[in-house]
């Protein structure tokens, strides 16, 4: 069961609920589900209680009871808990693997991953001012629009009914590219930055983070291929934490695997100033994509900006401390407590949440005419695949396994999902940087 047929699944249990009299309300068009926050349990949560409990007339708590009845019936469904206010946890049963039916979504689909029908039958008239980023912003919309099922057409003139703050200065000397993401990826009403940050190539461009993240999953997959196996969607090897759900790691060994330091596991962008701006993953995990301008210092929890359904301070609320046992950056692998097989892998939620969004984000953009939110949303999907990204091929002794596979499986899904989002902006992918 995937996120998006678990969101499916709770509104089947809200129409339900309507159908027989015990709520009064709209059935809303979509919910979302997404990792269970502080004082939740299971493996997904979702706040439709609360949501619905106003329009309903009735607490959330005897909202989400109703709820909970229904949804502890629906297949594939092990376990459903309230807590908090109203929130609903859901366990779902073992042989439920929600990230390998993600990850066969989109395979199965492309790059055409995301699209549906909203604007279905629909046609958008734009009209926008003779000024270039009005131009740009009206081609991504267009794009988009036809994501939906929709055309869009364009006309210039006024009164203008798209119109996003000019550009300061011609973006013409960044290259076709690094234009048009400066142009699209800041929000309608805030001004553009026509400057060179936009072509460094160091994490503190979003841009650069996008198309490294694609390129090096692209040179995974080559250097897979050399290593005589190919991505499978399947169990990617993870033992969570006792009540953490699908999202949990082994609390002691900090998200590492063997033969890969401290370091390397908090420095996805393999930049750190040890490493002189070189990979520290070797060069077979590397092989194909060269070497960094610079250092830099990678974010500890790329996923953390979408955040647990039952954060108390929002979708931008911190995870926690860090683990008190992980010791120093530095601290040689080898002194790590032992593991179990496949304990130390990262948690594949961070990534599995956006990718599960996308389609969302998708009828957003399109519906909306904001593909600011689909450029901000590939940030977010780069920033989670990367740490994933050193797990993926074996290192040292070890042989290709099934979670190998899959693990390479999901970062493949990452990358198509990156490719499509840059090709709707009208950006490049690509193969090596």
């Amino acid at each position: 069961m995937t996120p998006a047929e678990l969101s499916r699944t709770v509104l089947h249990a809200v129409r339900r609920a309507v159908d027989d009299g015990e709520l009064s309300v709209t059935v809303p068009e979509r919910t979302v589900v997404t990792e269970p926050g502080p004082g939740g349990c299971g493996d997904f949560a979702t706040t439709i209680a609360l949501q619905l409990a106003r329009p309903a007339g009735q607490p959330a708590l005897r909202v989400a009871e109703i709820l909970r009845t229904r949804l502890a019936e629906a297949e594939g469904v092990r376990d459903v808990v309230v807590t908090g206010p109203g929130f609903l946890n859901i366990s779902l049963d073992e042989q439920v693997d929600p990230v390998a039916g993600l990850v066969r979504e989109i395979r199965e689909k492309g790059a055409r991953y995301g699209y549906g029908d909203a604007l279905a039958g629909q046609v958008v008239a734009l009209r926008v001012p003779y000024e270039v980023r009005a131009e740009v912003v009206a081609d991504a919309v267009v794009r988009l629009v036809g994501t939906q099922g929709g055309r869009a057409t364009v006309e210039h003139g006024e009164p203008a009914n798209l119109r996003p703050v000019p550009a300061p200065e011609d973006p013409a000397p960044l290259g076709p590219d690094a234009a048009r993401w400066a142009l699209l990826h800041p929000a309608p009403h805030d001004r553009p930055r026509i400057t060179a940050d936009h072509l460094i190539q160091r994490e503190s461009n979003p841009l650069f983070r996008v198309r490294y993240a694609h390129a090096r999953i692209r040179a995974l997959s080559r250097n897979a291929a050399r290593l005589g196996f190919s991505a499978e969607p399947g169990p990617i090897g993870l033992v969570p934490e006792l009540g953490a759900g699908i999202s949990g790691t082994y609390a002691r060994s900090g998200g590492r695997r063997p033969g890969v330091s401290a370091e390397a596991a908090g420095d996805p962008f393999g930049t750190s100033a040890s490493a002189g701006g070189h990979s520290l993953l070797g060069t077979l995990a590397h092989a194909d994509a060269g070497p960094l301008v610079g250092p830099g210092t990678a974010d500890p929890d790329p996923g953390r900006l979408l955040g647990p359904a039952n954060a108390d301070s929002g979708p931008l609320a911190d995870p926690g401390p860090a683990n008190p046992d992980l010791g120093p950056a530095n601290a040689n692998p080898a002194d790590a407590l032992p593991l179990p097989p496949h304990a130390n892998t990262p948690t594949p939620l961070p990534l599995l949440t956006p990718l599960a969004a996308h389609p969302r984000i998708l009828a957003v953009a399109a519906t909306r005419r904001a593909p600011d939110r689909l450029a901000r949303h590939l940030v977010t999907v780069a920033d989670a695949v990367l740490p994933l990204l050193p797990c993926v091929l074996p290192v040292g002794e070890e042989k290709p396994s099934a979670a190998h596979r899959a693990r390479l499986a999901l970062a493949e899904a990452a990358g198509t999902v990156l490719a499509g989002g840059l090709s709707l902006l009208g950006i490049d992918a690509p193969e090596h940087l």
